[in-house]
């Protein structure tokens, strides 16, 4: 059977990989073996830094949502219950939002959750 080197798709994937791994210091740039060793690792922590800024953010709206609550005499926990009871589907985002820029609509909620 013949030898097939693969030369052309070898040098196409170690440019694909040395151009992702643009701006990194050192070998990590220009050296292939450290450029891939690094680049793994680095979509590695973008895929993990993806996940943490959902966790951010619902905190975020967690706490706006909270302190709109405490302002209209009510807890964070039981303004969501009673939602969730009067079968309101509106996530935390939404929520924050009427908050933050439409505080009649989100008055109009608290007082649908107190009856």
């Amino acid at each position: 059977m013949s030898r097939v080197k693969g030369g052309p798709a070898a040098k196409a994937r170690h440019r694909k990989v040395l151009k992702q791994a643009k701006g990194f210091w050192g070998q990590r740039k220009n050296v292939f073996k450290r450029a891939k060793e690094t680049l793994m690792r680095a979509l590695r922590y973008a895929y993990i830094g993806r996940k943490h800024c959902k966790r951010d953010f619902r905190s975020l709206f967690i706490s706006r949502i909270g302190a709109a609550c405490k302002m209209q005499g009510t807890s964070y926990s039981s303004f969501m219950h009673q939602l969730k009871t009067a079968q309101v589907d509106l996530n935390r985002k939404m929520l924050s939002q009427l908050a933050i820029f439409e505080p009649e609509a989100f008055t109009s909620l608290v007082n649908l959750t107190k009856k």
